[in-house]
């Protein structure tokens, strides 16, 4: 009697978290389970307690078993699927998504011209001249890449989400507590970050935790309290081949396979995974991981878009809706005037603040203006998929234009 119960509460419990571990944490169960964000981050913050307990809960099992409890095909099968739940989520998670937020290593261009191709876009990030490229391809598994040297003397690292194609420069502290940032899942097509110091799920294109969201804006999602988010460094996209030109000193992210040849195996197998998702969304209309929330037809979904916020006001634009309005666009997004602006000579596209007070008719890749220099928008996020960008903003404006701001927030 009590080998029965042992062994069939074990197994219940043992595969029940098996299965969810592996479905909220899995990535891959997501092509084919629709998922329920508040599952994962739940999973997120108690990963170890539930493993613990998803653990015991087979011991308890195999000792019910041992007893007599149950019989032997039923307990084999229970213990390879528990097995398979536990162990795939866990590798995926901790070592398929192993990143580089400490360690990442930074070369010459001349070494990254064997790497990447000229053509090839960059998520480009700049602090007192010293400026650091990142390309795709590169950041695709990683998705985290930062040293401890800095960028300019500054603690920036670049995040980087394959599935939303954004990437954005962080400075991994939020209210002056330095975070140990680690990939865990995604929601939305777009990365949950966890701070391994208090357990606590981060989105990605939003830079702050979950518990500090202020879920009460009418507009775009905002921390509680400005300070209680991680800083975002202006990120701008530019090809290889006008990064070389504009900083002919500045150092690329490339990520060398391991010397350990059978983690180098793991890698390439993983990323010829990634790859082959990454090509699917980039190219099929449908998200490849259909765990979407929200859907706006204003335009297609794989559209790539430029988005600012400011306060609660959330506004986007195309790269074509600039260029035909002859490389640049004048608005005002919460309250403040910026400017939109395509070089054409550094393949970039870029946001500025103009707080001149009137508005610009010229601005190239480096702000100067003939209203004067301009500052970058920080909270840029360039050119990603505008189904993720509408996910996360559902207020936005589309190619926003002229001073008087259509559906600006009060």
């Amino acid at each position: 009697m009590l080998g029965n119960l042992l062994f069939y509460v074990g197994l219940l419990v043992s595969c029940g978290i098996g299965f969810v571990y592996f479905r909220d944490l899995g990535d891959i169960s997501q092509m084919l389970l629709k998922v329920k964000r508040e599952n994962t981050v739940r999973f997120i913050k108690h990963e170890y307690k539930l493993i613990g307990l998803g653990l015991a809960a087979t011991l308890a099992m195999t000792v019910g078993y041992v007893m007599g409890g149950g019989f032997g095909l039923l307990y084999w099968v229970a213990l390879v699927l528990t097995a398979f739940f536990f162990a795939f989520t866990w590798v995926w998670v901790h070592v398929g998504l192993r990143n580089q937020k400490d360690r990442a290593q930074y070369y010459p261009i001349e070494v990254a011209r064997d790497h990447i191709n000229p053509s090839a876009s960059v998520m480009v990030v700049v602090n007192d001249g010293h400026a650091r490229a990142h390309s795709d391809a590169q950041m695709m598994r990683p998705h985290l890449a930062g040293n401890d040297q800095g960028l300019g003397g500054e603690d920036v690292i670049m995040t980087y989400c394959a599935m939303a194609n954004l990437g954005v420069g962080y400075t991994p502290s939020i209210e002056g507590a330095k975070l140990n940032l680690e990939v865990m899942a995604q929601h939305g097509n777009n990365l949950i970050l966890r701070d391994n110091n208090t357990g606590e799920s981060i989105q990605h294109i939003y830079g702050f935790k979950d518990k500090d969201a202020d879920t009460s804006s009418d507009g775009a999602v905002c921390p509680l309290r400005p300070e209680a988010a991680m800083k975002p460094w202006p990120t701008f996209r530019m090809s290889f081949r006008a990064f070389q030109k504009a900083y002919p000193t500045g150092e690329v992210f490339i990520n060398m396979p391991p010397r350990n040849p059978l983690l180098r195996l793991f890698d390439m197998v993983m990323g010829i995974t990634f790859g082959w998702g990454i090509e699917r969304q980039h190219q099929e209309a449908a998200p490849v991981m259909d765990n979407m929330t929200h859907f706006d037809d204003r335009l297609p979904n794989k559209t790539y878009v430029w988005g600012v916020t400011v306060g609660t006001d959330a506004v986007c634009w195309t790269d074509d809706f600039v260029i035909e309005h002859d490389n640049l666009v004048n608005a005002t997004v919460g309250g403040r005037a910026v400017v939109v602006s395509y070089d054409p000579k550094f393949e970039s596209l870029g946001v500025w603040y103009n707080d001149s007070g009137a508005p610009v008719t010229t601005c190239d890749f480096w702000g100067n203006s003939d209203q004067g220099p301009l500052t970058r928008v920080e909270s840029l996020r360039a050119g990603l998929f505008w189904h993720v960008w509408v996910e996360f903003f559902p207020t936005t404006d589309i190619n926003r234009a002229g001073e008087v701001a259509k559906g600006q927030a009060a």
